[in-house]
């Protein structure tokens, strides 16, 4: 029977219903939660049920989230680290297997027809590697670079072009420094291109069109376009605002409107029939004669350096009058916008050049050419894998050779007859006068004698240092020797030079009988005799110098028709990398060139060494690809089980508070009938 609390008297049923309803209800919630928690596996589901556990599992939650897409990422560069060491290993294999021919055949005991068997097999490997160049992964291209979307090696003309940029791609994967997961061929093959560097600064002029970004400014820092002031005839300042200026153009109109605002103002003539204009690469002002004396000076701001780039400000200050028109030079950039008629560098109207590449010919006509850019499109438009670029200093071009071959096929950029040395004028003749000695033979140089003594007094002799004689052609058979010293070998000018200096020497007359220099046409030192001389001149090595034969004057030819002898050009341009090196051999098999074969055997060498270290690098970064698998593992482990600690339901706890709960629940439902029960008639006594 339910006792009533003595403290009261008499309880209303409303009430009793009231609290025993709070009290199920609450009960009922709480078996909801219990069972809630047991159907799910958590204890926190909302940030109602614990607001600090629940922000510690948010930012658990983000965490295992990010560590999730970074093993993605590990797993991605993982792949593409090992196709790249695959890649590496198949290489190197290949080149090994090619050394091994090259050791083998270059003895003189092997036939022709041998070699021409083993050439054979070098053409497979040259075929097997263009497979493995253009080996792709997860990633693509693995050789790719910038671009592993596009196929980086194909086949032209019988060479090799490498068609991808960049050193490759990248990815973050939280591990201290960037891991690459594609490469440049350079790294594997080696050099992608090899190149003729212009040796004439163009001195570009400015031009109207000419745009401020395109300007190196007269502090040597680019323009920055603001407001400076001018002052004519020492009277108050007035500003020139070109900050939205873009071109010189935009500039000279501008100064020219200040002018003239003054002068309207003033009822003055400042400008004369000139105006403000530009010359070479400033910017010129003609101030009228009449009245005399007058002056037009120009200042920046307190911390404004508009007018000095422009070169209207300087120190000494810069003062326009009548006899001073010109400012300073604002180093104008080379552009492919840049007209012809605007390189200052460039003397006279241009002709044709020859470009020989691949086994190709082209004579190119550069004559119609209106700007740097046609000339560049002509050049590129041949169609024999070169390509022209816009030097570092902007002040020049270079041309570069993007397809691999042999020796033989390497390109050289000529004279054409008759054409004012255009190529020589444009600074890309591939052999002059100003050519390095050190990059003849692809980089091998000129092999001289010098300081050999006398094998028996032990004193040195002069006659032993000598490299090669000349026999002229006259009835009596002059002849002079020709002794290289280290300071003659540094271009093909000095060269020349010194066989010019050591014929005078001998009572030869130069240059009316002979004289070394270059033609107008074809590349090569030319060693020209009087043309009353019968026979063709001679050039024989001396001492065993190797120097005639490094300056291709061995292996020249006779031009009766300028009565010149003309080397070879050893001057050519050629990518060393390991698709030339493999045409080399393969062609040194196929004509039975035991020396060809030799040096390609060395070239292959430098070849297993760069692959070598490549696969090491991939290696390395392998290596902490998969320490950082390893770790992120580790932490992902201890952040699951950190979030599971903090949400995850304890069963035991849950199931001993269910049963707890459900008693709690028979117990309110049975009070609760128990106390409706009674009315007021169980109080009336």
């Amino acid at each position: 029977m339910t006792s009533i609390p003595s403290n009261i008297s008499r309880v209303p049923n409303i009430l009793v219903g009231q609290q025993a309803l709070a009290t199920i209800t609450r009960t009922n919630l709480g078996l909801f939660k219990v069972q809630n928690d047991l159907a799910t596996g958590r204890a926190i589901n909302r940030f109602s049920d614990d607001a600090v556990k629940a922000a510690g599992i948010s930012i658990l939650d983000g965490r295992i989230e990010r560590s999730a897409q970074i093993k993605r990422n590990l797993d991605h560069a993982n792949t593409s680290l090992s196709v790249l060491d695959q890649a590496l290993g198949d290489a190197n294999e290949l080149v090994l297997s090619a050394k091994s021919i090259a050791s083998e055949q270059v003895g003189f005991s092997h036939s022709a027809e041998e070699r021409r068997a083993q050439a054979v097999v070098i053409d497979s490997l040259l075929q097997s590697l263009f497979g493995i160049s253009n080996r792709s992964s997860v990633a693509g291209h693995i050789f790719g670079g910038n671009t592993p979307g596009n196929t980086p090696i194909a086949q032209l003309l019988g060479g090799y072009r490498y068609t991808g940029r960049g050193s490759g791609l990248l990815t973050d994967l939280q591990l201290g420094s960037e891991v690459p997961i594609t490469f440049g061929a350079d790294q594997a093959i080696g050099a992608v291109s090899s190149r003729v560097q212009g040796t004439v600064d163009l001195n570009p002029s400015l031009t109207g069109d000419t745009r401020l970004v395109d300007v190196g400014g007269a502090r040597g820092l680019g323009i920055t376009p603001g407001v400076f002031e001018m002052s004519i005839n020492g009277g108050a300042r007035l500003s020139i605002d070109v900050s939205g200026a873009d071109s010189i153009n935009d500039v000279l109109n501008r100064i020219t409107a200040a002018i003239r605002e003054y002068e309207q103002a003033n009822s003055a003539t400042i400008l004369g029939s000139g105006g403000v204009s530009i010359a070479g690469g400033s910017i010129t002002i003609d101030i009228a004669t009449s009245p005399p004396g007058q002056t037009l000076e120009f200042f920046d701001l307190t911390s404004g350096v508009t007018g000095q780039d422009l070169g209207l400000v300087g120190s000494p200050p810069i003062v326009f009058n009548t006899s001073t028109n010109m400012g300073a030079d604002t180093s104008p950039k080379l552009t492919w916008r840049t007209p012809v008629s605007a390189l200052a560098g460039v003397s006279g109207p241009l002709g044709s050049i020859r470009i020989n590449n691949l086994g190709q010919s082209r004579v190119l006509d550069l004559s119609t050419a209106q700007t740097l850019g046609d000339i560049r499109n002509m050049i590129q438009g041949a169609g024999i894998g070169i390509r022209v670029e816009i030097n570092a200093a902007a002040n020049g071009i270079n041309v570069l050779n993007e397809a691999a071959a042999g020796s033989t096929q390497s390109m050289s950029i000529e004279e054409v007859p008759g054409h004012d040395l255009t190529a020589t004028r444009l600074g890309i003749r591939s052999c002059s006068e100003s050519t390095l000695v050190s990059d003849l033979n692809h980089g091998r140089g000129v092999r001289i004698v010098h300081n050999n003594s006398d094998p028996v007094t032990g004193l040195p002799d002069p006659s032993r240092d000598v490299d090669f004689r000349i026999t002229l052609g006259d009835t009596a058979g002059t002849t002079f020797n020709v002794d290289l010293r280290p300071e003659d070998v540094l271009n093909l000018g000095t060269v020349a030079a010194r066989i010019n200096q050591q014929a005078q020497l001998a009572g030869v007359n130069v240059p009316d009988d002979f004289f070394a220099g270059f033609t107008d046409g074809e590349n090569g030192l030319t060693l020209t005799q009087n043309a009353t001389f019968g026979t063709a001149l001679q050039v024989t090595s001396t001492n065993q110098s190797q120097a005639a034969d490094d300056l291709g004057l061995i292996k020249g030819r006779y031009d009766t028709a300028s009565n010149s002898w003309i080397a070879e050009d050893r001057a050519k341009v050629r990518i060393s990398n390991l698709f030339s090196t493999l045409i080399d051999l393969r062609d040194a098999l196929r004509n039975n060139d035991t020396v060809g074969i030799s040096l390609a055997g060395e070239e292959l060498e430098s070849h297993v060494d760069r692959l070598a270290t490549t696969r090491a690098l991939v290696g390395g970064y392998a290596k902490r690809v998969e320490d950082g698998q390893k770790r992120l593992d580790d932490q992902e482990l201890l952040d699951v089980t950190t979030r599971s600690q903090l949400q995850d339901t304890d069963f035991t706890e849950a199931a001993v508070r269910l049963n707890l709960l459900q008693t709690q629940l028979q117990a309110g439902l049975t009070v609760a009938a128990q106390s409706l029960q009674r009315s007021l008639l169980d109080f009336i006594g």
